[in-house]
């Protein structure tokens, strides 16, 4: 079990409620669980593919520990963030 954050930007309320009930919400839209494995991990993430699928607004990132990726990090996002992540040199950076 790994540590999971989820951090969204101008989705639907629907989002948050349904966030919430599975992690905490550590501060306005970024939700945190310190143990979640991977099964619920993908499954919270096929539900909120699904419903941005639907209604595409906003963007969603979710960001666990992941000791198979470049830099020890797992990272999905959805929609348009507000930044480009890049690997250089074997860890992440973003772009502007």
């Amino acid at each position: 079990m790994a540590l999971v954050v989820i951090m969204t930007r101008d989705v639907a309320y629907r989002y948050r409620g349904f966030l919430s009930s599975i992690m905490l919400e550590i501060a306005p839209t970024v939700y945190l669980s310190p143990r979640m494995n991977p099964g619920v991990r993908e499954r919270a993430w096929e539900v909120l593919a699904d419903w941005h699928e639907a209604e595409p607004q906003g963007s969603i990132v979710m960001v666990w520990r992941d000791t198979n990726e470049t830099g020890g990090v797992g990272i999905k996002n959805l929609g348009n963030p507000p930044c480009e992540l890049m690997e250089i040199d074997g860890m992440w950076v973003s772009k502007r």
